[in-house]
């Protein structure tokens, strides 16, 4: 039982998933403070549908990131938590002036479409570690996930 962890999981496994989900982890939050910002900075004919828009999501992406990260410690990991290592490891670059709601809603379609990938493998991963915790989270993100990018990318339409 030496290469099983706390959980019941393969170790070598469990330090795999947990070191993808810093990853997430650092994305989830390079795109949460972008979406802060376009909420923050948004201008325009759509400002009212857009404003409360990016708040429902910035808020549900705030959610995610401390589930991520407490995923990360149930694996019995230490999740990342300053933004210099965020910044290194992130796909979802910064988003700086970002004013205008169109060029903000094809910017969080770029960042789930990063997510998205990332999920799918972790789903993939952790279907292998038979770790139905972090598959499940995987699984629900996913779901709701491509709903929404449904929903954005109608707005461009």
């Amino acid at each position: 039982m030496k290469n099983i962890n706390s959980i019941g999981l393969d170790v070598q496994k469990s330090e795999n998933l947990a070191g993808k989900l810093n990853v997430l982890l650092a994305n989830y939050s390079i795109f949460y403070q972008n979406v802060r910002g376009y909420h923050w900075n948004i201008k325009g004919e759509k400002f009212f549908e857009l404003h409360l828009k990016f708040e429902e999501l910035y808020n549900d992406l705030f959610t995610k990131i401390d589930e991520v990260a407490e995923r990360v410690l149930t694996l019995g990991h230490t999740p990342h938590h300053s933004f210099s290592e965020y910044r290194k490891i992130s796909t979802i670059q910064e988003s700086e002036k970002v004013t205008e709601g169109r060029k903000a809603v094809e910017a969080i379609l770029e960042a789930f479409k990063t997510l998205l990938v990332m999920q799918r493998e972790l789903l993939d991963l952790s279907g292998d570690a038979n770790d139905e915790g972090t598959n499940a989270l995987m699984s629900d993100y996913i779901r709701e996930q491509e709903k929404l990018v449904w929903m954005y990318s109608s707005f461009l339409r």
